[in-house]
């Protein structure tokens, strides 16, 4: 492990030494390229000199201990010992955590489409708090969001809304709420007072960049439409919502957020090629049967990651048993003690996963 390691110490050094050259200096591409360089194994290297300082200190504190005759020297050798053994054991775990393959698209930009499940227009609302709810967090980072589509009904919901997260390391925080989202509670449209349950699917996409898909033109086929929507103002009465059918694969994109033509179709050939991009990766990585199909899942009650019950305040994550009586916090966009949960969990199988094929 540490050998492996010593070879991105060494690599650190160097890319840090190139920054003063005046050829990179002058270079803005290249800098930048450094950079992103020096960032990506910046935490593993930091972490690794910490680590062999400590070490270093538990070696001048045993030394201590063996060859002074001092009994206040040996008292405060024997505190710096125990403080340099639990920080080796603390930083050990860490750099194992930490050479443990990333994400490739952890860094991206992502896209997050939210369409209503099982319960009708009670689902459609909450399909809005959600957008909320990610908006607010997203806010929170310092991301920017943009909403790409979005098919509202009469009392505020959405049958469904699509929408990009642009900012460093989104992907890696959205990515873990992907799937069925369950809520209990008395709708607004109920009128006796009883608890319902319906349901909301959350797709999460990594923004697909253009060197790494190309899309034969023959293969779309582009129609124009009039945006619809609730009402009000925001109707467009010129045809300049655009709907793109992938014909190979028979994937279908819809955008009118914007009154002009040529931004809704921009817009639409992002959302399809991070859906034909996610396709290939889960592909590739046999992960999903169904591809995109397989992530958004049915929207049938049975189906969930996580349950929303306002009666009992309650947030419930069922893929790693995290349950949280905090659940209007969470949804005004108090996201990060229930993703970094998940962080974790996932960290924790990968590192279990990584010893299991290291003892076979």
């Amino acid at each position: 492990m540490f050998e492996k390691i010593e070879i991105f110490d060494k690599r650190y050094s160097e890319l840090n030494s190139r920054l003063y050259e005046p050829s990179v200096a002058s270079n803005p591409e290249e800098y930048q390229k450094i950079m992103k360089e020096i960032k990506s194994i910046e935490e593993l290297v930091l972490t690794y000199r910490e680590y062999k300082a400590a070490l270093e200190s538990e070696k001048e504190s045993l030394e201590i201990l063996g060859e002074s005759s001092d009994a206040e020297l040996k008292e405060l050798a024997r505190t710096e010992l125990d403080e340099a053994k639990e920080n080796i054991d603390r930083l050990s775990e860490q750099l194992k955590i930490l050479l443990l393959p990333k994400d490739p698209n952890d860094e991206r930009n992502v896209i997050i489409e939210i369409r209503g499940g099982a319960g009708g227009e009670e689902s459609a609302l909450f399909s809005a708090v959600l957008f909320r709810m990610y908006s607010m967090y997203a806010e929170k980072r310092g991301y920017r969001v943009e909403v790409i589509n979005a098919n509202e009904t009469e009392l505020g919901g959405y049958k469904e809304i699509s929408f990009m997260i642009e900012g460093e390391g989104a992907y890696s925080r959205f990515k873990y709420e992907s799937g069925v989202h369950r809520v209990q509670r008395v709708p607004e449209t109920e009128s006796q007072g009883r608890v319902h349950t319906s349901t909301t699917t959350v797709a999460v996409l990594p923004e697909a960049e253009d060197v790494e898909l190309e899309i034969d033109p023959n293969d779309l086929k582009i129609d124009t439409f009039r945006s619809s929507g609730a009402g009000g103002q925001h109707i467009n009465k010129t045809s300049s919502a655009i709907r793109i059918t992938h014909l190979p694969t028979g994937t279908v994109v819809e955008c009118q957020d914007e009154r002009s033509q040529y931004k809704n179709k921009d817009k639409a050939l992002k959302v399809l090629k991070s859906r034909l991009l996610k396709e290939k990766q889960d592909k590739q990585a046999s992960e999903i049967a169904e591809n995109r199909k397989s992530q958004v899942g049915t929207g049938d009650r049975s189906e969930r990651i996580r349950t929303y019950n306002y009666p009992q305040g309650r947030l419930t994550d069922h893929r790693i048993g995290l349950t949280l009586y905090k659940l209007e916090d969470i949804l005004n966009g108090n996201l990060d003690e229930v993703i970094d949960a998940l962080v974790a969990a996932d960290r924790a199988e990968k590192l279990r996963e990584s010893i299991d094929t290291d003892l076979r």
